[in-house]
């Protein structure tokens, strides 16, 4: 082949194209081969199947606790065993997921396999930090890794599926699963998906260390009303596919093999049972190929929403797509009845479960059903010092350090200082939400991590200082299923209090571990006040007094209201929840053995009165720009500005911009556009730099967002060194969605704008025409 395209045309370039394009054929063939082999075996698999058998592969079931309902599947074993279940969730654990496969392989009448889910969602048992906080890396190899590990130790654990991803879009800090996603822009939520399910699903799913990735939740779930849990999600279409589709669009596109629905409705229509969402979008418009599975009794819940009875609902949810049911059990007690009744037809339930059944062959499980069974790897592959020592070097990469005055950080490694505040020497907070094989006693706290870090170089004066909260009726929440993950120190407020200002006063700086506990994030943890709770906030009111340096340590699951905070302390990092290696990643940034990077991928309110809050906002036909003003988009009692913007993060070094400098100012059609700056380190430090390049388009046949994230490249710098970084824009970049939802471009002016987060921008215009 190369002989013969060289002869044709003598040009150097021509075979870079029979490079790229052999291996695509070749894949494509592959592909191809690989499909009939699976059509065949599932077509004869499903040629022996009872309709009871068909229906009962529909059917996934918890095992244990429940985890995020009061529903829990009874009679579980004798189900597997007349072939009524085609997977589990809720366990783990090399013995414990083969004895329940072994029901299924041995006991049943056609030997199929189970698939084992769990909620694996920032790791397995070595936990990194939150996915909003994971994202704050700016970084996706990281966050690959981080994929790829939690896949492996699953996998040595038995577990073949991980309900992972989020790619939800979320721009209501108030909505507590904000936390598990990447934040509010639909760009970056892109490349976080696509990482995510590449360093899960890996090379091939086949593979012992791979799982099946399940992207969640489609669709639109972050743009729940008033940020609470469950709630109502309308928007119009032109704001679905430009601002909140991308990400689902982006996992698809990287081979996701399942998808999960979400609890909302869109249109009107509850998620599970929309086929116009499950069909009409995500398998003909986008060609999705693998299986939906519900969220936890989604299918059960449309009767809540008002569409009928669980036989009915379950009807609409089969016939819109959505393939299996997760723990309501109305595909396995309705569907036979629905069918009878015509409700439904065989075709509706032979693709469902052709679906769950190709699932089960990509991973390979029919080949070898015990294949991520390992009790072998289960010793050795789980919690390692290496999974550890990636676990911490990732975490510091998520940590955004929002305040630095007066280079109070880094601390240095002598001296002493007042460590204060309920998190300072915790453990169970360090994980934060949605670790439910993690281990919090294995977890290092902020005390032991700064030990660990400066050994006895400094001396440590510790003191509770507050409780995490002490509002009974929000404690009692937050230890929800009876859990005691917030506990009250017996000692009174005062004397904590006390005890916090004394350290203080005998120590050269204080640093105070504040914010929010585990369970205030997450999953049904919505907040209508998102400030650091009132006692913690207290505390720090009386140590801001003494007038020595302050150091705020956040915890949070969301972007907070921090307008007290960011005035009075001298540092503020947010190193989010940032999972089992949490202290020592504190302790390497505080003392700068690291020096943070982050970037906040989701804008802090001042208020909530400022919410919903997000940089690619629409302009108004009245924009407010600034002074005193009536009759304009503002507000009368505080600044439209948030409190820190999307890609705002400070450095221990300091970088200077220069001007936009443009390969072009004129172009036409489908030429490409050089966009270049030069960064500068023009501090003391060492550091890393996310220079992100925006893009304006300010005349349009539809009102434009003020701007959008379109690329970005993150770049080590010394002091006083330099570099050029430059970005490619191709009309690709400037399409988005007219009204009539055509994704293209139109000509026109466009401003380039580059520089440290969404607001401190250089800018420059180019016209682009057709």
């Amino acid at each position: 082949m190369k002989k013969c395209f060289s002869t044709r045309i003598a040009n150097k370039a021509i075979p870079l194209c029979f490079v790229v394009l052999l291996p695509f054929y070749k894949a494509s063939a592959q592909t191809k081969t690989e499909d009939a082999k699976m059509n065949t075996y599932v077509n004869g698999l499903m040629s022996k199947m009872t309709l009871d058998e068909k229906i009962g592969q529909l059917n996934l079931v918890t095992i244990g606790a429940a985890t995020t309902g009061s529903v829990v599947n009874k009679g579980v074993e004798e189900k597997i065993k007349t072939g009524a279940i085609g997977g589990v969730f809720g366990i783990w654990g090399a013995d414990q997921v083969k004895q329940i496969q072994d029901l299924a392989v041995k006991s049943t009448r056609l030997h199929i396999p189970l698939i084992f889910g769990l909620d694996v969602i920032h790791g397995h048992r070595t936990i990194f930090p939150i996915p909003l906080g994971l994202s704050a890396s700016w970084d996706m190899s990281l966050i690959k890794r981080s994929a790829q590990i939690a896949a492996k130790e699953a996998t040595a654990e038995g577990l073949n599926w991980v309900y992972s991803p989020m790619v939800d879009i979320a721009r209501d800090p108030r909505w507590g699963r904000i936390s598990e996603g990447s934040g509010e822009d639909p760009w970056y939520g892109s490349q976080v998906a696509k990482a995510m399910v590449q360093g899960y699903q890996g090379s091939s799913m086949k593979n012992a260390d791979a799982v099946m990735a399940c992207v969640k939740h489609f669709a639109l779930y972050g743009g729940a009303e008033a940020g609470r849990e469950y709630n109502t999600v309308d928007m119009s279409r032109i704001k679905m596919y430009q601002d909140y589709l991308p990400p689902y669009k982006a996992a698809v596109d990287a081979g996701a093999g399942s998808f999960m629905s979400s609890f909302n409705t869109v249109d009107g229509v509850p998620a599970t049972g929309n086929q116009w969402l499950l069909t009409d979008v995500l398998r003909k418009q986008w060609g999705f190929k693998g299986f939906v599975v519900s969220d936890y009794t989604a299918v059960n819940e449309m009767t809540a929403h008002g569409l009928g009875d669980l036989q009915t609902v379950s009807a609409l949810a089969l016939k819109a797509g959505l393939d299996m049911d997760m723990v309501g059990e109305g595909f396995l007690t309705t569907l036979k009845k629905s069918l009878t009744a015509g409700k439904v037809t065989q075709q509706e339930i032979d693709l469902a479960c052709r679906r769950v059944l190709e699932a089960k062959y990509k991973l390979g499980l029919f080949d070898n059903p015990y294949k991520s069974i390992d009790a072998v790897r289960e010793t050795k592959d789980v919690l390692t010092a290496e999974n550890r020592t990636e676990a911490r070097n990732i975490t510091k990469h998520s940590f955004v350090l929002l305040k630095n005055s007066a280079q109070t950080l880094p601390l240095k490694k002598t001296g002493s200082i007042a460590l204060v505040g309920p998190l300072a020497n915790n453990q169970r907070d360090m994980l934060g939400t949605w670790v439910v094989a993690g281990d919090w006693q294995k977890s290092v706290s902020v005390m032991q991590g700064i030990k660990n870090v400066v050994g006895d170089g400094v001396t440590i004066n510790y003191a509770k200082g507050a409780n995490i909260t002490e509002d009974s009726l929000f404690i009692q929440r937050l230890n929800f299923f009876g859990q005691q993950m917030v506990t009250v120190d017996p000692k009174p407020a005062d004397e904590l209090l006390k005890e916090a200002v004394d350290a203080a006063k005998k120590s050269d700086v204080i640093v105070a571990v504040v914010g929010e506990s585990q369970s205030m994030s997450g999953e049904s943890s919505s907040r209508s006040d998102i400030d650091i709770p009132e006692t913690q906030k207290n505390m720090l009111k009386e140590l801001a007094k003494l007038g020595k340096p302050l150091v705020i340590v956040l915890f949070n699951g969301r972007p907070l209201t921090l307008t007290w905070e960011d005035k009075h302390a001298s540092a503020i990092l947010d190193v989010w929840a940032p999972g089992t290696e949490a202290g020592n990643a504190v302790a390497d940034v505080l003392f700068g053995d690291y020096n943070p990077a982050g970037k906040i991928t989701a804008t802090f309110p001042r208020s909530v009165g400022q919410i919903p809050i997000y940089y690619n906002h629409k302009n108004t036909g009245r924009p407010y720009s600034s002074g005193p003003s009536k009759f304009k988009s503002n507000y009368l009692d505080i600044s439209n500005d948030p409190l820190y913007p999307f890609g705002y993060g400070l450095s221990y070094t300091t970088f200077g911009y220069s001007d936009v400098k443009l390969s072009k100012t004129t172009l036409k059609g489908s030429e490409s556009l050089t966009a270049t700056v030069t960064v500068t380190n023009t501090g003391k430090y060492a550091g890393e730099e996310v220079v992100q390049l925006y893009i304006s388009d300010p005349v349009a046949s539809i009102s434009r967002s003020v701007k959008e994230l379109k690329d970005f490249r993150k770049i080590s710098l010394q002091p006083g060194e330099q570099k050029e970084v430059s970005f490619t824009v191709t009309p690709d970049e400037l399409k988005f969605y007219n009204s009539q939802l055509k994704y293209d471009w139109e000509p026109g002016k466009f401003i380039i704008q580059i520089g440290t987060n969404s607001s401190d921008i250089h800018a420059a215009s180019v016209q682009w025409d057709k």
